[in-house]
């Protein structure tokens, strides 16, 4: 069986999106699907994700991804309207070392709130050459 398809078939987003597995679903278009997280940072956590399978920012489409970015602020300023949310986050793991668990991009949408008590990571510091150093390595790698 192909690669690609077996993800596909065994990939929990896409049974939700396919109404093999109940949601909470807020949102759903030709191109987009959101529910519920069901293991919220904060009320009203959402997860948005592409109907058209794709594991992660690295293999979307960029016509998929343009399509995407319009409803993320859409829902985002709903759930912020919709839970009194002082804030949100948008957060996108991907690949495993990234905390990726489920390998069909989503974005959690996460509404936050001043005393909600969570902390952002912990940054951390390198000198002025590797900054310059790694800036120059990323523009070489860019890619149309």
């Amino acid at each position: 069986m192909n690669k690609e398809i077996s993800e596909k078939e065994n990939c929990i987003f896409c049974k939700i999106i396919n109404g093999e597995i109940p949601s909470n679903k807020v949102y759903e278009d030709e191109d987009t699907f959101a529910f519920l997280d069901i293991n919220p940072v904060n009320i009203g956590h959402t997860l948005l994700v592409p109907k058209k399978h794709s594991q992660n920012i690295f293999d979307i489409e960029t016509e998929t991804l343009q399509k995407i970015t319009p409803i993320l602020k859409k829902l985002s300023l709903s759930i912020k309207e919709a839970v009194g949310a002082d804030g949100i986050n948008i957060i996108s793991n991907n690949g495993g070392a990234a905390g990726q668990l489920v390998f069909h991009l989503h974005l959690h949408i996460i509404p936050r709130f001043s005393d909600d008590g969570l902390k952002h990571w912990h940054g951390k510091n390198y000198s002025k050459e590797e900054m310059s150093e790694t800036a120059e390595k990323i523009k070489l790698n860019l890619k149309n």
